[in-house]
């Protein structure tokens, strides 16, 4: 129910970090009854459609990535704005896709073509808040949940800065849309504008998950000759071969080797999905002389990097962070969902689970366990 009181939904709720798995008996995401704001200027108030589960979130559950709770979790979503604020583009019944960097649109980095590196942003996100400060969830005993990433996606309706919002097609369903978001935004981006994959290159993704498969998938759409899939999980690497990938290899200590082994002296792109320290370092040694490693995870904060530097210069090779792709989301999203429309990007092989809000931790566990590889709550 919406008004000018604002707004009552359901939504799971990270009130502490650190509980151990299983988390469908330690219950760290609270599903409860919240009161949200009214959109204010600039910013919309959206009905969830459908949020994807990433490991993103995860980290903030597990405590590798520390936030300020309580929070309202979920970064990937889709959605149909409700209502909007004073001084935005967007009308109520626009579908849209959430990115879960609010880009200012007026800050160098923005004004540079690279707004995944937006400052108020990235201020706003790690505290918690919308764009324009400020948390717009109440709970009943008066306390403001955070906000998580700008979007928290895990509730029925939430408020979000327009500046997170691309409008998309209404033929597109959520459960499809939602993935672009973060999965295919991160994943194809990295693949397309961090490593610059070009046809004829041998390429290599340490990691299938989403965004890895999303990387993978969007190799192939470049042209990639060579594309080699890495995965300690036996199911992915099978999904990896039925989208494309050239060939398999089971990580662990001898992927290096064995990527050596098959491209003759390693790959010319390496993209590392996994947000860890030792793979990133097999996924720099994987990588040719001449080459270029991109990594899109996330590690645990205070972790170091070890690598033979001299290589940096011997053998001419390139480290690349790539965050959310290096994409700009309101020309990417639509650029993506184009591609998975014309039969390209075969995003719909990605999602993996449906699942309800009430089943969100259970729906974590599969992440924990790497039984699943994208995740859908449905609303």
């Amino acid at each position: 129910m919406t008004g000018v009181q604002g707004t009552r939904t359901r939504a799971a709720v990270l009130v502490e970090s650190g509980r151990v798995a299983p988390y469908a008996e330690s219950r760290p995401l609270e599903v409860t009854s919240l009161r949200l704001d009214p959109p204010g200027p600039g910013e919309l108030l959206i009905r969830v459609g459908a949020a994807g589960l990433c490991h993103s979130d995860l980290s903030v559950i597990n405590g590798s990535r520390l936030r300020p709770l309580p929070m309202a979790l979920g970064h990937e979503a889709a959605g149909e704005v409700v209502e909007v604020g004073e001084g935005t583009e967007f009308e109520p019944g626009d579908h849209v896709v959430l990115a879960f960097v609010p880009a200012c649109g007026h800050c160098e980095r923005c004004v540079g073509g690279r707004p995944a590196l937006c400052g108020p942003g990235a201020q706003a996100n790690g505290a918690g808040t919308l764009l324009g400060g400020g948390r717009r969830f109440e709970a009943a005993d008066g306390t403001r949940p955070h906000h998580h990433l700008g979007v928290s996606a895990f509730s029925e309706y939430t408020v979000v800065s327009a500046r997170s919002a691309v409008k998309v097609d209404r033929d597109l369903p959520f459960e499809t849309a939602a993935l672009f978001g973060c999965a295919v935004l991160t994943g194809a981006g990295a693949a397309l504008y961090s490593a610059q994959i070009t046809p004829g290159d041998s390429v290599a993704v340490f990691g299938l998950g989403g965004v890895g498969l999303a990387a993978l998938i969007a190799a192939k759409a470049a042209g990639a000759s060579t594309l080699i899939a890495i995965d300690v999980v036996p199911h992915k690497r099978d999904l990896a071969l039925r989208l494309g990938a050239t060939h398999v290899v089971e990580g662990g200590p001898k992927a290096v080797e064995q990527v050596r082994e098959i491209t003759g002296s390693g790959a010319e792109k390496v993209i590392d999905t996994t947000g860890v320290v030792p793979v990133l370092e097999q996924s720099y040694a994987a990588t040719r002389a001449g080459g270029t490693t991109v990594t899109v995870g996330l590690p645990a904060p205070g972790q170091n990097l070890t690598l033979p530097a001299l290589s940096l210069v011997a053998e001419e090779k390139t480290l690349r962070g790539s965050y959310l792709g290096s994409s700009v989301p309101r020309r990417d999203i639509p650029r993506f969902i184009g591609m998975y429309k014309s039969g390209v990007l075969p995003v719909d092989a990605l999602l993996s689970h449906r699942l309800t809000l009430d089943e969100v931790n259970e729906g974590f566990d599969r992440l924990h366990t790497a039984e699943a590889v994208r995740q859908v709550i449905t609303f």
